[in-house]
C-alpha cells in the first residue's frame, strides 16, 4: 500500500474513532436522562434502565456509524486542502479520483457492519428493549412499589412511599399514599405496616394496611374528612387501557423488531417500507462516504466552516428523503423498488456530478 493510501486510512479512522466516541457518549446521556424521567414517572422500571440503554444504543448505532464516517472522511479532506497538503498530492500525480480508493477501504466494512447491525442486531434489540417495556406494562401496581422511594401508578393518580419493615411480621413498614379520585376528590392515607393480599378467587390485588390516618380533601372547598382505623384494605388495580398514540406506537416498534425473514413473508406496504430503510442505510454510508470527497474541498482562503455547513445540510437532507420514502411506501404510494433506487440512486448521480464539477478544466479567461 502506497504512502498515499496508508495516511488517508489512518487519518479517516483517527477522526472517525473520535467522532463515533463523541456521538455515543452525547447519545447515552440524552438517552439516560430520558429513561431515567421515564423510570421516575413510573413508565418503565428503573431496574430496566441499563438494559434498555444498551439495546436502545444497538439501534442507534447504524446512524452514529454514517455520521461519523461521513463527518471523518469530510474533516481529513478539508484538512488537506486548508494546510495545503492536497496540491502536494496533485504536483505528485495524485487526482481527486484517487481518493476514491482509500475512502472505500474504510467505507465498504463499515457499510457491511451497519447492514449486519440493520438487518440482524438491530430487530433483535428492538425486541429486547420492547419485551422490557412490556414486561413491566404488564405488572400489576403492587409490584411496581419498591420501598424506599415514590413511585407513580394508574397514570400518576396514585402515588406510594413505602419505608423498609422493621418487624418481620409485616411484609412492609411505614406506608404512605396518595390517590386522587375522580370526582377530584384528594386522598391521604398513612399506615404503620402493610402487606400484600392476593383473592385466591377473583385474583385482585390488595394493600392490607395497618393501624393509621385518612384524610380526604374535597375540591373547591376548606373542607377536610380524617379518619383513623385500625385495619383497611387497599384495592389495587391493573389499567390495561392504551391511548391512539400508545398504539401506534406499538405497531411501528412491532415492524422494526420484525426479523428480515418475516418482512418479506409478510409482503405489505409497511413491511416493505421497513426492509427499504434497512437495505437504504448501507448504501447510505457508501453515498456519504463518495460525498464527502467532493465537498470537503475548500478554498483555503475562505471560511473554514463553509463546507461543513452545506455537508450537514447534504447529509440531513438525505437521511429525511429516507425517512419520507420510507413513509410513501408504508402508506401505498411508492413501491418498494422505486423507493429504494429513486433517493439513494440520485444521491450517487449527484455524486458523479460533483466530482465532474470538481474536476473539469475550466478554459481560461479571454481578455480583450
Amino acid at each position: 500500500m502506497s504512502l498515499f493510501k496508508r495516511s488517508v486510512i489512518a487519518e479517516i479512522l483517527s477522526h472517525a474513532g473520535v467522532v463515533f466516541s463523541t456521538l455515543i457518549v452525547v447519545w447515552l446521556s440524552v438517552l439516560l436522562v430520558r429513561l431515567l424521567g421515564q423510570a421516575a414517572a413510573g413508565s418503565i422500571g428503573a431496574d430496566v434502565v441499563l438494559a434498555i440503554s444498551a439495546f436502545s444504543s444497538i439501534t442507534a448505532l447504524p446512524i452514529i456509524l454514517i455520521v461519523s464516517l461521513f463527518i471523518a472522511i469530510l474533516t481529513t479532506i478539508s484538512r488537506n486542502y486548508r494546510e495545503q497538503e492536497m496540491f502536494v498530492w496533485f504536483s505528485s500525480g495524485v487526482s481527486l479520483v484517487d481518493w476514491v480508493r482509500p475512502v472505500l477501504v474504510v467505507a465498504l466494512p463499515v457499510s457491511i457492519i451497519i447492514a449486519i447491525l440493520t438487518v440482524v442486531s438491530s430487530p433483535w434489540a428492538y425486541r429486547q428493549a420492547e419485551e422490557y417495556r412490556q414486561r413491566y406494562a404488564q405488572r400489576a401496581d403492587y409490584s411496581k412499589v419498591v420501598q424506599g422511594q415514590f413511585i407513580e401508578t394508574a397514570s400518576g393518580s396514585r402515588v406510594f412511599f413505602i419505608e423498609p419493615s422493621a418487624n418481620s411480621q409485616y411484609e412492609m413498614g411505614s406506608l404512605f399514599a396518595r390517590e386522587l379520585g375522580k370526582n377530584g376528590v384528594l386522598t391521604f392515607i398513612s399506615a404503620n405496616h402493610a402487606d400484600f393480599r392476593v383473592d385466591t378467587n377473583s385474583g385482585e390485588r390488595f394493600i392490607d394496611l395497618g393501624p393509621g390516618s385518612r384524610y380526604d380533601l374535597l375540591p373547591n372547598s376548606p373542607e377536610m374528612r380524617l379518619s383513623t382505623f385500625d385495619h383497611a384494605t387497599l384495592r389495587l388495580e391493573n389499567n390495561n387501557a392504551v391511548s391512539d398514540d400508545e398504539i401506534r406506537y406499538r405497531s411501528q416498534q412491532e415492524i422494526k423488531a420484525r426479523p428480515l425473514s418475516a418482512l418479506l413473508a409478510d409482503n405489505t406496504p409497511n413491511s416493505d417500507s421497513q426492509i427499504m430503510w434497512r437495505f437504504s442505510l448501507p448504501l447510505a454510508a457508501l453515498n456519504l462516504a463518495l460525498l464527502a470527497i467532493p465537498l470537503g474541498s475548500v478554498n483555503p482562503r475562505m471560511g473554514k466552516s463553509g463546507n461543513v455547513i452545506i455537508a450537514a445540510l447534504v447529509g440531513l437532507l438525505y437521511m429525511n428523503l429516507l425517512n419520507i420514502m420510507r413513509g410513501w411506501i408504508s402508506a401505498g404510494k411508492v413501491d418498494f423498488w422505486s423507493g429504494l433506487f429513486i433517493i439513494n440512486g440520485s444521491v450517487f448521480a449527484f455524486v458523479l456530478l460533483m466530482f465532474w464539477l470538481k474536476m473539469r478544466v475550466k478554459a481560461p479567461k479571454q481578455q480583450n
